[in-house]
């Protein structure tokens, strides 16, 4: 199997694709203003314990209270300074409200829920994860020669810090006590650093951002099944050399640098799309329909336009196992997590039924997430899960969508705005024209030109052009249009929507960001400032234009308005 790994560094996204025999598994986005916040330590303060619940909302300082759970609470003395047997643990036994601790965030925040924290904090390097507040030694269980386990075993416990716990990941299949020593010493040394700053803070606080996307990437990922990783980016080619510098000459020599679009030379665009859709189609003509909810993933499996040539049971099996291997693709690809019930057409022959399970355990053997496959309910539908720790791609890509009120999904403005981009980028690399004209709905244009026209100013520095955005009303959320415009009367009669001097009937939207008593109006995407607008907010008024700017115009309340 050909397996490999794509960095796509952009201004404003960092993405990676993960790809096995040129088929996109699984990807992961990092983007300025939504980090993730999966494996950062924080110092809170308990907000509430819940003794009914056996479990605490902490304060650490995000929007939404994090929840910890008594069964993550373990290695905290109880209120009385004295440790509480593990076995009968209560809540309120462990902590009190106002008591500051330290917590990892486990989950990540998800709808109307908080971030899920735990006590246990973890510290993963390449070869090694440190537990500052256990002492015991685990061994990766996809390590399975015994022998290797056991040296590794051996070694882990030469290594190991006084009263702190190792797991053995599996990439250090094969290492040195020397490289076991050198990664153990790191990770110590973060952890005294978290623990000092910890002391001098006062919750509730951050004290340890886990590593950016790419370096998660090396770390996590990639090992030495991966064939080639790619970058786009000179700047963290560099960065990702360096990292590996002290790592085996072989995985060097296995980066490569592509300054141009990996997501377009590799096709992984259209994969992407592909993930984002309700049905998935099957080789054989069968398909699947992916229903995720809050609690649960329905996957239902259909032959569709797959007839077969024999017997309704061989057209029924060659369906199931291509499904099989399809949902495990799906669940890593779409990084769908918890609960999964999987409606394989019926069968009739238990050997069937065990060839179709053993297919969909052994592609879900390369997936690094942890899941259980449980079987045939009997209802005849398999029962599996998987664990649900980061956002799947819909949360990062779509949001709900207001045409319909939440009953489907459309690209976000961000995500359109940030591809308009590149396709603008695009454009002004090849096109001989001074102006491009760009078409959008009025939220994804208002979200190109930016708080100011900032957003314009340093996409038209970019890419040495002058930018027209121009909002459309009849515009979906996801459709944009370019057009280069050479002809000076046209440019100037699209540069603005408005003249000084014109009067218009427009409804105030919202208040002035700053200041509060002015309101904002737009028309075609195209900005009002008018003072003293904010009282009117959600009416119609009449104003008249006084002033025009580049990226905004200020008008004023007509007396009868």
């Amino acid at each position: 199997m050909n397996k490999e790994i794509l960095i796509q560094v952009d201004a404003e996204e960092t993405a990676v694709a993960v790809l096995e025999d040129n088929r996109l598994m699984e990807i992961y986005f990092e983007r300025l203003n939504s980090q993730r916040i999966v494996g950062n330590i924080y110092k809170g303060r308990v907000a509430n314990v819940l003794p009914g619940m056996q479990a605490a909302f902490v304060d650490i300082g995000l929007e939404k209270n994090a929840f910890l759970f008594i069964d993550d609470t373990t290695g905290i003395e109880s209120v009385t300074g004295e440790q509480v047997n593990h076995a009968r643990r209560r809540i309120s036994e462990v902590v009190h409200e106002g008591q500051e601790i330290i917590v990892q965030v486990v989950k990540e925040p998800q709808g109307s829920k908080g971030a899920r924290v735990t006590t246990q904090i973890t510290l993963p390097g390449r070869y090694l994860v440190l537990m500052p507040m256990a002492n015991y030694i685990g061994v990766s269980r996809r390590i399975n020669n015994d022998e290797e386990r056991e040296r590794l075993k051996t070694l882990a416990q030469k290594v190991k810090p006084e009263n702190m716990g190792l797991i053995v990941r599996t990439a250090a299949n094969g290492a040195s006590e020397e490289e076991l020593l050198k990664d153990v010493n790191a990770l110590v040394n973060t952890w005294h650093d978290i623990d000092q700053l910890a002391v001098k803070s006062k919750a509730p606080r951050l004290i340890h951002h886990d590593v950016e996307l790419f370096l998660r990437i090396l770390r996590d990922l990639y090992t030495d099944d991966v064939s080639k990783l790619v970058v786009n980016s000179s700047t963290i080619y560099t960065k990702v050399i360096k990292v590996l510098a002290d790592k085996a000459y072989d995985l060097r020599k296995r980066v490569a640098l592509k300054e141009e679009d990996l997501f377009n030379l590799y096709g992984i665009h259209n994969q992407i799309e592909q993930a984002l859709k309700r049905k998935v189609w099957l080789k054989c003509g069968g398909y699947l329909v992916i229903d995720q909810m809050e609690a649960l993933t329905a996957i239902d499996v259909n032959t569709g336009k797959y007839v077969g040539r024999h017997n309704l049971a061989d057209t029924v099996l060659t369906t199931n196992l291509e499904a099989a291997v399809e949902v495990a693709r799906q669940l890593r690809l779409r990084n769908i997590g918890g609960i999964i019930l999987i409606d394989f057409i019926d069968m009739d022959s238990i050997e069937h039924q065990e060839q179709v399970l053993k297919t969909l355990e052994e592609e879900l053997s390369r997936d690094k997430t942890k899941n259980q496959v449980l079987g045939f309910t009997r209802l005849g539908l398999v029962e599996m899960t998987r664990k649900k720790a980061h956002q799947g791609i819909e949360r990062v890509l779509l949001q709900d969508c207001p045409y319909c009120n939440g009953t489907g999904k459309v690209l976000s403005e961000e995500t359109v705005a940030l591809q308009a981009k590149k396709d603008i980028l695009q454009l002004a690399h090849t096109s001989n024209a001074e102006v491009i004209l760009v078409e959008a709905n009025p939220s994804v244009a208002a979200y190109l030109i930016g708080t100011g026209g900032a957003n314009l100013r340093i996409l038209e520095r970019r890419t040495n052009k002058k930018l027209i955005i121009k909002g459309n009303d009849d515009f979906h959320l996801e459709e944009v249009k370019l057009r280069e415009l050479f002809e000076q009367e046209e440019v100037k009669n699209l540069s603005t929507p408005v003249k000084v001097g014109q009067v218009l009937e427009v409804t105030i939207e919202e208040p002035h960001a700053i200041n509060g008593i002015d309101g904002i109006a737009r028309i075609a995407g195209f900005v009002l400032d008018i003072p003293n607008g904010a009282s009117f907010l959600g009416k119609k008024v009449l104003v008249e234009v006084v002033k025009v700017f580049r990226t905004y115009a200020q008008a004023r309340l007509l007396a009868n308005a």
